[in-house]
Parts: structure tokens; sequence; C-alpha cells
């Protein structure tokens, strides 16, 4: 009998033992009402083989770094691969069993934002092949470009239709991102580290429907998760004293608000009532929460900071949950008064699921010991929370009765999602699935939708795809021309040709400023080429003292009003623009070989203020905030 044939056999008889068993898996703690829903392993197959032929031998997938849901039938997971069997790329579910859908875009960690039905992002690694820095450095690649996936036209298969990366060692190198979010399909953000020195701020990139920009959150906490609720989107932070930024609180807020485009503030610190510390706890002493979220409630979770991490004279923080629901945070797990036991004392949380029509999360657990020396054979650990701080369904997997048909432990728990009631899946360190669902419904409707039933294998360049160099050196165009024969010997005279060059005209012109007669409120009135996001900042050195929201103009002319006050008068103005469509071109005749034509590319305006006084020179600045 060959390994297959038994590796076949070994999986049957697990179904049939599963499909049999009508009580919940023994050394289960408090098991809930779970609509008789248990945990299985959801066994995943490699891609067919180069001859057509497909294994009926389940394998893990590698390093899975995010699993999201747009349907119960609809869901995706990006992976590192592994080795020559899993390719890194992005794999989908539709109601039956997951499926490879693409060979490009994986990622060493990786996350994943839906923007619509077939449209969704993934942050990915970047491609290999740029020159090293010049002491020598290799480029890092981890996360830190993004591919943007969807169907070119209706009816068609989903494409990498754009990739978005930068050079490295750049002041606009992108830096590595661990959340990503769409409030809307033409309003996502992705964010992660701190920009580099002597930069401040958080790294962040902001997607309008047709633009990519640098948006840094200038508070400075680099970002670890995000999670869109009730119409906007939540991002955590992760607290350090060597953090480097705009404004040193007491008790810094670990949640930021991201709000849609449009609404000012662009970024909002969510009030720290949460979580609540012990007396003489640091919150630095306490890790970033991981978030997910319902229709009815936000959650997050944290852990301790390791030892070495624990700042100076702080106590050791303690396994955290807390939870917004309706406006009202409320701390479900942490440090309480009076001081409770915490039922997850000794574990480390990796992830968290809110679970749709309840008031419970699951989360994803590993053990102290294995989080501090990691095993492949570790078993994944898995329990529920509820609103009110109790857990239940605290369990290993795989259960016992998989275990006594032989299946093995298949690493710890990671990446944990619920797209809907006790309809939940969990992926372990080694690649593999795990399944929460009533026996009867493992299998959804199939979703037929064409557009993921292709395999993309094409990625579109960006920045920082490396310049091809030629094999052979360029022909010799030096302009000396061979005299033909029978001409003398002398040189042929050459003439210069004429190219037309394109060159790009400027997004503001024609800027008139005058202060409205008998008032403090400044009148600012400019040409748009095309439209245009503006906002108008004045600033008393270095205090922005007034500022217009920021307005999507169409182009043409046009007008911006900023009431002033004379006790905080303005010492500089600046006019802040984001070009939403191509600048408009015009052709110019130079010689070849001539000087470069300059200026009307330019969107620098000399235009002063003077109907300020003692105010400097209009400024402006090159994007939003």
């Amino acid at each position: 009998m060959t390994s297959r044939t038994s590796a076949v056999l070994a999986l049957l008889a697990l179904l049939l033992l599963l499909a049999s068993a009508s009580a919940p898996a023994a050394g289960a703690e408090g098991l809930a009402d779970d609509g008789n829903a248990s945990w299985q392993l959801e066994p995943t197959l490699p891609p067919e083989l180069p001859d057509g032929q497909k294994s009926t031998t389940p394998i893990g997938l590698g390093k899975i770094g995010d699993l999201e849901f747009w349907a119960p039938n609809r869901g995706l997971l990006i992976t590192a691969g592994s080795g020559s069997t899993i390719p890194p790329g992005v794999w989908a579910y539709n109601g039956v069993g997951w499926h490879e859908l693409s060979i490009v875009c994986g990622a060493t960690d990786g996350r994943i934002a839906w923007a619509g039905p077939e449209e969704f992002w993934t942050i990915s690694d970047g491609r290999p092949g740029q020159a090293l820095e010049a002491e020598g450095r290799t480029p890092p690649l981890e996360d830190n470009s993004l591919c943007h996936f969807a169907t070119p036209t209706p009816e068609q298969k989903l494409e990498v239709v754009a990739s978005y990366a930068k050079l490295a060692f750049q002041a606009d190198s992108y830096q590595a991102m661990h959340g990503a979010g769409c409030i809307a399909p033409t309003d996502c953000w992705f964010a992660g580290d701190s920009l580099p020195e002597p930069q401040v701020g958080a790294f962040q990139l902001h997607w309008n429907g047709s633009l990519m920009s640098a948006e840094p959150n200038r508070q400075g906490y680099p970002v670890q998760d995000m999670s869109p609720f009730e119409d906007s989107l939540y991002e955590s932070v992760q607290l350090s004293l060597e953090d480097r930024v705009t404004t040193k609180e007491l008790e810094p807020a670990v949640l930021h608000l991201i709000n849609p485009e449009g609404t000012l503030p662009t970024f909002f610190s969510v009030p720290p009532t949460v979580p609540h510390y012990g007396p003489e706890e640091f919150p630095e002493a306490l890790g970033a929460l991981h978030l997910s979220a319902d229709s009815e409630a936000l959650w997050g979770a944290a852990n301790p900071v390791s030892e070495s991490e624990l700042p100076a004279g702080s106590e050791p923080g303690q396994v955290t949950v807390v939870r917004d629901a309706g406006g009202s945070w409320s701390q479900v797990l942490g440090f309480s008064e009076p001081q409770r036991e915490n039922p997850l004392a000794g574990y480390v949380v990796n992830s968290i699921a809110a679970e749709p029509g309840s008031e419970s999360a699951w989360v994803a657990l590993d053990s102290e010991s294995d989080a501090a020396s990691p095993s492949p054979t570790a078993p994944a650990i898995v329990a529920r929370v509820s609103a009110d701080g109790a857990v239940s369904d605290l369990q290993t997997l795989p259960s016992p009765e998989e275990s006594a048909a032989g299946v093995g432990p298949k690493g710890a728990a990671e990446k944990i999602a619920c797209p809907a009631a006790h309809d939940c899946w969990l992926t372990t360190s080694q690649g593999w699935l795990f399944h929460l669902a009533p026996e009867t419904e493992r299998e959804l409707p199939l979703d037929t939708d064409p557009a993921f039933a292709g395999l993309i294998t094409f990625r579109p360049e960006d920045e920082s795809t490396p310049q091809k160099v030629a094999d052979a050196p360029p022909p010799d165009d030096s302009g000396l021309v061979e005299a033909p024969p029978g001409y003398g010997g002398a040189f042929a005279e050459t003439k210069v040709p004429e190219v037309e060059a394109k060159v790009q005209a400027p997004l503001l012109s024609d800027l008139h400023s005058r202060l409205i007669h008998g008032t403090t409120t400044l009148e600012l009135r400019f040409h748009l080429a095309v439209k245009a996001r503006v906002r108008l900042l004045a600033k008393r050195r270095k205090q922005l003292v007034a500022s217009t929201p920021t307005r999507t103009l169409a182009a043409g002319n046009r007008k911006l009003l900023l009431r002033l006050n004379r006790r905080d008068w303005p010492t500089k103005l600046s006019l802040q623009t984001h070009a939403l469509g191509p600048l408009p071109t015009s052709t110019v005749k130079e010689a070849v070989g001539g000087p470069e034509h300059g200026g009307a590319g330019s969107n620098t305006v000399s235009t002063s203020l003077t109907v300020l006084p003692s105010v400097s020179p209009f400024t402006r600045s090159g994007s939003l905030p």
C-alpha cells in the first residue's frame, strides 16, 4: 500500500469518525451554546502538478499572514508559501474548499483588505533584484509593497490591476506595513512602522480611488493592526518609551480612528478609557491590540510585553481584552478592581475574531513556553470570550477524536476569523486550517463567481521594478558620419534634429489674495488645471492658527475664504494641494542634446501675500496631510 493511499484512507476514517461523534470534544472547558458546532481539521490539497495530475495528500500552505472573508462562502488567505510545493501567493475559499488564486503578491506576513465583493488589496513582499545600499545592506522586501486585485470590466476574472512599491534607501521608501483596511472602495489605508529618522510619524498610505499617496500619522506610534467599524477605520499602535512622537502624553491612546475621506480631522486619538492599567503598570507594558469587529462591536486583545521590553519601574502587564459596543468601552479581561483571576494567564493571544450574532469573540492562543520557543508540533489552542469576561470552549486542536484517528499536531494557533455565527476559521503556524461549523453545514453553497475561477500569474511593474540592463553596449551615435565613397575624405556635415518634448502644466496658477474690506477674512483666488483636493493653512511660526477644511474642487477658477484672528495673526500661509487627475501637457520643440525644458511642470507659487502685515512669501506644500 502506497503512502498516498494510506493518507487517503486515514483521512476518510477521520471524517467518518467525526461524522459519528455526537458529543462535544472531550477536555473542552465550559462549552458554550455553539449550535452543535465543533472544530475540525480542514484538509487543503496542493495545486495541480505540471502534468495536470492532482495530489490527494493534504499539505500545509506555509506561513499564513492573514485570513479574511467577504461572505461565509467567499474567503481569502495570503501565504509565504511552502518550498517548491506551495508558492507565495493568495488562496480563495468558495464554500466547498480552498484553491490557489494567485502565485504573485505573496508575503512574509501580509495583510488583506476587502474593498468590494470582487476587489481587494494585499500587503505583499517587494520584488527582489534592487541594488544594494552603498554600505552593502540588502534592500528590505518584507511586507513593504501593495497589490490591488480587481476585475477590470464586469464579467472578467480577477487580475492584479496595479502594484505599488518604491526603491529602497530613499526618502520616500515604503516601510513594512502591518495593517490594512477599507472604509469604502475609494477610501483604503495601509500603515505600519515608524518613518526613518529624521522624519517623525507612522508610515501610512491612502488610496482615494485614483491615487496612492503617503499620508503619515504625525503622532508617531507604529501601527500594528487595522479594522473597519461603523463607517470608520480603527488602528492599534504599539507604545514605547523610545517612540519619536509629536506630543508626549501621560497615558497615550492605544487606538486611533481614521475618519472617512472628507471628514476632518483625518486621524483622531480614541480617548484612553481602556485598557485599564494596574497602579504601577506603564502603558508601554502592554503590547498592541489585535483588532476584530462585527456589526455590533469592536474587540481588541493585547499581551504583556516581554521581560526584556518591560519599561524600568513598571509592573508587568497581563492579557487584556477590551470591547466597544454602541460607543461604550468595557474591559473584558485584564486589570480590574477588585482584581480577579485572569483565565488567560499563561497564554499568549495571537489574534481575535468577533463572532457575528453573539456577544462573544474567539481568540487564537499559544502557551507562553511555546511562544518563547516555537515548536512545529505544538497544538493549536482556541477559546471563546464573552462580553462579561467568561472564558469557555478552551480546547486544543486537533481534538481527541482527530488525534485518535492519527491526526498529529499542526502548530500553534495564529490567525482566526469568523464570517458568521458558529462559523470560524483558524490557521496554524505550519499553514494548516481548522474549521468551526455544525456537522451539517461544513460545506456551503458553492460560490460560482467566475472572477475567482482563474489563476493569477502576472503582477504589473511598479516603481521598485529593477531597470533592465542591455546585454550589449549601445550603438555609437557620437554624431560622426562616415564619408560616402568619392567624397574627398571630408566628414559629412550633420544637422541636429529637433524633437517634440512634453512638458506638464502647473496645477496652480493665477493666484490673487486680499482681505475682504472691513474684515479679517482672507480671500484667495486661483486657477486649478485639474480637479484637486485643496486646503489653506495659516501658521504663526510653528503653531497652526487657522485652516479651511479639505475641499475637493473642480478644474477652473476657484477661491477659498479663511477667517483670521487679529490676536494670532499668521506669519506664514500654505496652500496644500493634491491633484486628482493627470495634469495636462503641452508640446515644446527642442534640439536633441539641448538644455532640458523646465518650469512648465513646476507647481511653485511665487506670489507674496502683501495684504497680510509681517507675512512671509506664500508657500505651497506638495500633498495633503
